[in-house]
């Protein structure tokens, strides 16, 4: 990822324990997902896409924010972290020597066209303003005005679980933005320059990993204090038998 060309965030209230949550995405996943969905939408005839073509898609110098630089190797490890979440399918077609990969969105995430336009905008290049979504879905979408991009938004997320939600607008802003809820809401980073940038928010996983490790630490420790125990309680042992020999 190139620095300072970053992603959006949010102050939004965090869903409840109660609500039904939508499949959680890796960055780097929702990259991938929302290149598939473009590409079907503005591309048909290339769709659906061999890992090089989806390599290429993914590091797109427009209508990406932030721009990326995912290897083949990452780009096939999002792709099999897909397919099990059932958002992504190979598919092996007649007289083709490659694999080739398509979206399941408008099935696991009951997407019409229309909705499939916005949750791949809003993939691709982060929190936008309903009148940005309308302009640059156009080219996927033909939507009958900003009212009916504003409609499209609110069903999806007025739903169950909710694909999207609304940030509230920066200081110096006068509109809020449009974020998908596919993935963590996106961070403010605040730059020296008085300006601020959105970045990804960070993989859940890693912070995971962090506690699987600390606790395999902890148990590591009370392996070894315990081993010391077994030991000690060894040597008394062999003190008392020798009493009755």
């Amino acid at each position: 990822m190139e620095p300072n060309e970053q992603y959006p965030s949010d102050h939004s209230s965090q869903p409840s324990e109660s609500e039904e949550s939508v499949v959680q995405l890796s960055f780097e996943e929702t990259r991938v997902l929302g290149s598939l969905i473009e590409k079907e939408l503005t591309t048909p005839e290339y769709y659906p896409m061999s890992l090089n073509g989806l390599v290429n898609a993914c590091n797109q110098k427009n209508n990406r924010l932030p721009k990326t630089n995912l290897s083949e190797d990452e780009v096939n490890r999002c792709i099999e972290e897909l397919r099990i979440k059932r958002l992504v399918h190979r598919v092996d077609l007649v007289g083709s020597r490659v694999p080739k990969f398509q979206h399941n969105a408008e099935k696991e995430l009951d997407l019409i066209k229309a909705e499939r336009a916005l949750i791949a905008e809003l993939l691709n290049r982060g929190p936008q303003t309903t009148g940005e979504l309308n302009n640059r879905a156009d080219r996927m979408f033909e939507f009958d005005g900003i009212q009916d991009v504003e409609d499209t938004l609110t069903d999806m997320m007025e739903r169950s679980p909710s694909l999207v939600g609304i940030m509230e607008a920066r200081p110096g802003q006068k509109e809020s933005r449009w974020f998908h809820k596919l993935a963590p809401p996106p961070k403010i980073e605040e730059l020296q320059d008085g300006s601020s940038v959105y970045v990804p928010a960070p993989d859940q996983r890693l912070d995971q990993l962090d506690t699987v490790l600390s606790e395999f630490k902890d148990l590591k420790e009370e392996v070894e204090a315990l081993r010391y125990q077994v030991r000690d309680l060894s040597g008394e042992l062999r003190e008392f038998r020798k009493q009755f020999e």
